[in-house]
């Protein structure tokens, strides 16, 4: 088993066919989770949105040529990405992938000039809760309440400017 380091980035359109596990698996995943079909909620946004020209990304984890993990963003307004579509092929969890997806997505969002970085989960999802929360995202909902009662779970993250990044990191 290779390691998360070891894994290929690739910046990829919705339409391509790599992109189809990670869509099916978030579908069948949020439907499992919340009992109805979720892969209408997939389709909420048009897939340009997760295309350069409109401000956004989709970022494939790739291990041997095959998609492990992914996620993507969409521009949320001039200075913030909002993520969506985060993903962890069942095979492949317990691996630090979603981390990595996160770190590169924060990466791509800042050289792009974003400032902010947006996201929601389902309060059905602890361990994406506990990713954002381990990662540095400031959860923008009452920790302490039942998830259940908050519906969706909203985050922030403050993204340092990529001159400090390079400055401090030499």
């Amino acid at each position: 088993m290779t390691s998360a380091p070891e894994l290929t980035v690739v910046q990829v359109p919705v339409s391509d066919p790599r992109v189809r596990p990670l869509l099916r698996e978030l579908g069948d995943e949020y439907s499992r989770r919340y009992g109805k079909d979720a892969h209408a909620e997939l389709a909420r946004y048009p897939d340009e949105e997760f295309t350069a020209p409109h401000g956004g990304a989709l970022l494939l984890l790739l291990d041997r040529a095959e998609p492990v993990a992914g996620g993507a963003f969409r521009r949320y307004d001039a200075d913030t990405a909002e993520l969506k579509r985060m993903w962890t092929h069942s095979a492949h969890r317990r691996r630090g992938l979603a981390r990595r997806v996160v770190t590169e997505l924060e990466h791509e969002a800042r050289v792009r000039g974003y400032r902010r970085i947006c996201l929601t989960t389902g309060p059905r999802q602890p361990e994406a809760r506990g990713l954002y929360l381990a990662t540095g995202y400031t959860p923008l909902f009452d920790t302490t309440a039942d998830p259940e009662t908050i519906g969706p779970l909203p985050f922030e993250k403050h993204l340092k400017h990529l001159e400090y990044v390079k400055e401090h990191t030499s």
